[in-house]
């Protein structure tokens, strides 16, 4: 009788371990190409892994840091690390990065101008409102020798941190996500590579684009208490193989 009990006490703890393998993996993203790459990835880590993934899209750059640190996700992929350092001095997430994914770059896109050069004292161009990514076109606007900000600033540099500003552009934040519906009314905007594919602009046409060696690479990111998750490892290496990588490209 002893033995049975015992047996019977191992089954039940092994319950909660046996269901939690048998759920899908979560991971949050960024509506357009990233969800798709990540899918992807959730079709191979199935064939070869035996993991689940459920891919879940956010229209609001805010909302996937939340869903994870409430625990409705185990991962995401879709931030830069400027990007989730801010939130978790802001918000008090306890996330970490986990592993560097792409790089996706972001652009200068115009439905006025074909090139830089015809660019007009006094243009305005939109860029986007939140901190990081902010900082992101300031600084692309600078190596385009548009302008020049204060390098005290780094990646916390926001509009009042210009310092010379010869062609009198004019700097109009805008929500990320309508970036590309801005084209209509701004001479061009700095759009982050995501929305710009959804919006159906080709990079290849962008009037200026970030180097492949940009320090604005996503990462995976989860909780603290998950980063040594056997699942989540299993699922980054699936998405580093070179299947994946001839998707992307």
């Amino acid at each position: 009788m002893k033995l049975l009990r015992l047996i019977s006490l191992a089954a039940l703890f092994a319950l909660p371990l046996t269901a939690q393998a048998a759920e899908p993996l979560r991971v949050g993203v960024s509506a357009g190409p990233y969800a798709e790459i990540l899918e992807f990835a959730g079709r191979l880590a199935k064939e070869r892994e035996g993991i689940e993934v459920k891919v879940t899209e956010f229209a609001d750059y805010t909302m996937p840091n939340a869903a994870l640190a409430q625990g409705d996700l185990d991962l995401n992929n879709f931030q830069h690390k400027p990007y989730l350092d801010n939130q978790i001095k802001t918000r008090g997430y306890e996330l970490v990065p986990v592993e560097k994914s792409i790089v996706v770059p972001l652009g200068l896109y115009s439905k006025r101008l074909k090139s830089l050069s015809e660019l007009k004292d006094g243009s305005t161009v939109a860029i986007p409102n939140d901190p990081s990514n902010g900082t992101r076109a300031l600084i692309l606007l600078q190596q385009a020798g548009l302008l020049r900000i204060d390098p005290k600033a780094g990646i916390g540099a926001t509009p009042l941190d210009i310092t010379d500003n010869p062609r009198k552009l004019k700097i109009k934040e805008i929500d990320a996500a309508q970036l590309p519906r801005s084209l209509d009314d701004v001479d061009f905007a700095a759009v982050t590579l995501n929305y710009a594919v959804g919006a159906g602009l080709n990079p290849k046409t962008a009037l200026l684009l970030e180097t492949i060696d940009s320090q604005w690479n996503l990462w995976f990111v989860t909780q603290k208490a998950r980063k040594d998750d056997p699942r989540i490892a299993k699922y980054i290496a699936v998405y580093r193989s070179p299947e994946v990588k001839a998707f992307i490209e």
